[in-house]
């Protein structure tokens, strides 16, 4: 009798490092529903708003998107992170006024009132975080918190420093023009004015997608928001890194102010109240999950395109424009649902 031939054990391949197809690999991406959302939109407004398709409305729909693209980009890494930061909007409003009211009542360059904001917005921010990871609080109970309280203080100090609720104008002080030139400028492009937020946010979803995903930074920031308790086990500074992306959004807050205030010159006290949702909508619809460890800065970018649209295309459209909450509200369920079905079906055939 001859003897059987034995088989070598099928080594099961590591899913590690199977590579996968180009479809795949698109299926898997966060920002799929919202691309997906955004050429809807994108189609349904250039037919029924003539003038969508201009160049000078196209630009104005990319300044809507900027003005909260930028916000969307430290609140989407956050949440990333696994937090919020409901104090987000009225933060934008606290670096405008801080810079305004020390740039005027002490009669200082206004690129010193500029400096002087950023290390209080960036105080503001560590605050918030410190709060979190030493308390244990919710992130969503330490931020209401700080949104309360950073509304006030607009108020309050604004008032009691001018006597009004709006700081001083600065425009015609020393400064001012360069500073205006830096945030709040045109750039003429082929005979259209394009404000420069728009470059300005195009470089920070560059970087931040540089961040996640080319860098250790970014490895934290995704191990921090889908299971911290793992990623302590592991040596993922998880504390710092919590901190460092509350301070990422008090970045962006100051940034968003600046522009908020080269733009009109002063600042209304009561402004960005309600703000923070709308940011938190753009990194939602862009695919980031409540839950976090899941999305893209860049998903968050289309968010904010998409919002963008909606806003100006509604007044293209020559609609009521008390309709813009209700669109909005249809695209991140629409947005939400899609990235959600996506999801089950690559990890059901993966």
């Amino acid at each position: 009798m001859g003897q059987a031939v034995v088989q070598p054990p099928r080594v099961a391949a590591d899913e590690r490092v199977t590579r996968r197809s180009p479809l795949r690999r698109l299926l898997g991406r966060p920002e799929l529903g919202a691309l997906i959302g955004a050429v809807a939109v994108f189609v349904f407004f250039s037919v029924v708003a003539d003038a969508f398709l201009q160049a000078s409305s196209f630009s104005t729909v990319l300044y809507a998107g900027s003005t909260f693209g930028i916000m969307a980009v430290g609140v989407s890494l956050l949440m990333i992170g696994g937090e919020f930061d409901l104090s987000a909007g009225v933060m934008v409003t606290t670096s405008a006024l801080i810079a305004a009211l020390f740039s005027y009542q002490l009669t200082l360059n206004v690129w010193a009132g500029v400096v002087i904001s950023l290390v209080l917005t960036l105080a503001l921010g560590f605050l918030n975080g410190l709060l979190y990871v030493k308390t244990g609080l919710p992130s969503f109970i330490i931020t209401l918190a700080t949104f309360f309280m950073l509304a006030g203080a607009n108020l309050g100090v604004t008032k009691a420093v001018t006597g009004n609720v709006a700081s001083d104008s600065i425009r015609d002080m020393d400064g001012f023009a360069t500073a205006r030139s830096v945030f709040a400028s045109d750039v003429v492009i082929g005979g259209v004015n394009v404000n420069i937020t728009v470059f300005w946010w195009l470089l920070f979803v560059a970087v931040a997608t540089w961040i996640l995903l080319r860098t250790r930074t970014g490895n934290w920031i995704f191990a921090s928001g889908g299971a911290a308790a793992s990623a302590r086990a592991v040596g993922v500074p998880v504390t710092r890194t919590k901190i460092g992306l509350f301070m990422g959004v008090a970045f962006c807050a100051w940034f968003s102010g600046m522009h908020l205030l080269f733009a009109f010159a002063s600042v209304q006290s009561g402004e960005g109240v309600g703000n923070e949702f709308f940011f938190i909508i753009c990194a939602v619809i862009g695919g980031c999950l409540l839950t976090g460890g899941y999305g893209s800065a860049i998903g968050a970018a289309i968010g904010a395109f998409i919002f963008g649209m909606v806003n100006k295309g509604i007044v293209y459209a020559e609609w009521n424009p008390d309709w813009f909450k209700f669109f909005l509200g249809a695209m991140l369920l629409i947005a939400t649902v899609v990235n959600l079905i996506v999801r089950r079906r690559v990890e059901q055939s993966g």
